[in-house]
């Protein structure tokens, strides 16, 4: 490929033998690294990924168009491993980022693979967009998958993640990029295609340095904590709820749970080197 071609392995700067006991060898000591200064949870996703990257998705390549998509996967498991390696577990918080991750790649690499078909034809790749004659396909996978980046913003303001402003600005640049796919999917030409990979380009930055703006403090997180204790404190007790019933009979009440303490809701506290990931803790009841 012409787009590859100068890369040390392919030019034959590197040898495969070289290549592959380099690769190897730096493998199993990241996860170890992991595995002894993190935890098994973080070595396990390592090796995870490193297998899925290796053995799944390279030669998938030349097989199936299947691999751009199990590509996404692969690239939205580091900042899964990062939390777990934060915290210790993954929890529904931890999936705001690798969401963002994998459906960005999507039109990410669809205008790639559009701009680039002959050369990914001539590498023998086998690319969705090689059996796209009229791009339409691969347009709209594109947008599908801008749209599912919309929602991301409120739930990592909904999740106590971040500010109300990030919910706004996230929402922002989704729509930005959105409206670049579906000017690819109404005029399909490599001006368009170009237009929507560089919108993917300044896309991801954007995205995560507004997480990391915006992201809740520890001060905020910690008044939360409070809040909920309170919260959990001023519930009426069982008696309570029965004497006034009695003194209102008219009324209905549903007796179901009620006296059991219900679960607080969720706190963060950033214990981690990843202040713009704060690991989730729930308050102890």
């Amino acid at each position: 490929m012409k787009r590859t071609r100068h890369r040390p392995l392919p030019s034959g700067r590197l040898t495969v033998p070289h290549a592959i006991t380099w690769a190897s060898s730096v493998g199993v000591a990241g996860t170890a690294l992991l595995a002894c200064k993190a935890n098994m949870l973080a070595a396990g996703l390592a090796a995870s990924n490193l297998f899925l990257y290796a053995f799944v998705y390279t030669p998938l390549k030349q097989i199936h168009p299947v691999n751009t998509w199990v590509g996404a996967i692969v690239g939205a498991i580091p900042p899964l491993l990062g939390w777990a390696a934060a915290s210790g577990q993954i929890s529904l918080n931890a999936m705001i980022l690798p969401a963002a991750l994998y459906f960005w790649q999507l039109p990410h690499f669809m205008a790639l693979a559009y701009l680039c078909r002959k050369d990914y034809a001539d590498g023998g790749f086998r690319m969705f967009s090689l059996a796209d004659a009229s791009g339409l396909r691969t347009a709209l996978v594109a947008l599908r998958n801008c749209l599912y980046l919309l929602p991301l913003g409120y739930l990592a303001y909904d999740w106590g993640i971040t500010s109300g402003w990030f919910c706004i600005e996230s929402t922002i640049l989704a729509l930005a990029i959105s409206c670049t796919a579906a000017s690819f999917c109404m005029n399909r030409t490599a001006k368009t295609a170009r237009r929507m990979f560089h919108a993917s380009l300044l896309y991801l930055p954007v995205f995560m340095s507004g997480l990391l703006v915006h992201r809740q403090s520890d001060n905020e997180q910690s008044v939360l904590v409070e809040k909920s204790h309170k919260f959990v404190e001023l519930l009426p007790s069982l008696e309570s709820i029965e004497d006034y019933a009695e003194h209102i009979p008219q009324r209905k009440y549903k007796r179901d749970g009620v006296g059991s303490q219900a679960r607080p809701p969720v706190a963060y506290a950033s214990v981690a080197p990843f202040p713009f990931l704060p690991a989730p803790a729930y308050v102890s009841s």
